[in-house]
């Protein structure tokens, strides 16, 4: 946490939270990543354009957060390409396995009390800090 700026957490947070809420006010839809990308695949027509819209959001914000803060974000590199690999299948089982994704359930699930949602949380908050400290320390890759 040694770049940890409390300023642009509560930014952030603020901005997550002003979209969840604008995409249920709005559309009345909770704002599941992992839904909301397999909805672009299989939704009907009409439910197409605005995932599509949200997702492509997604990417413009993060590029348009790139360009304005002049390269504040540093890209990690040299990671082994089979931990890239097994990292994304792993990341794509474990939504499908909890029915949802962190941004369904850590942040619409748990605002709606469900405790499918809580649970969910709990277990990969639990998997990524497990997942950090064997990397780290018994791995080395960190």
């Amino acid at each position: 946490m040694e770049n940890f700026t409390p300023i642009s957490a509560l930014l952030g947070g603020a901005l997550i939270g002003i979209s969840v809420s604008l995409l249920l006010l709005l559309n009345g839809r909770m704002a599941g990543i992992s839904g909301i990308m397999n909805g672009v695949f299989s939704a009907p027509k009409k439910e197409e354009i605005w995932r599509a819209l949200f997702l492509v959001g997604l990417i413009i914000g993060a590029a348009l957060f790139q360009f304005l803060t002049q390269g504040s974000l540093t890209v990690r590199e040299n990671y082994p390409l089979w931990l890239i690999l097994v990292g994304g299948f792993l990341v794509g089982f474990g939504t499908r396995l909890g029915s949802g994704c962190t941004s369904g359930h850590g942040i619409c699930g748990i605002a709606n009390f469900s405790m499918r949602s809580i649970s969910a949380t709990l277990i990969f908050m639990a998997s990524g800090m497990l997942t950090v400290f064997v990397l780290k320390h018994l791995v080395g890759v960190m």
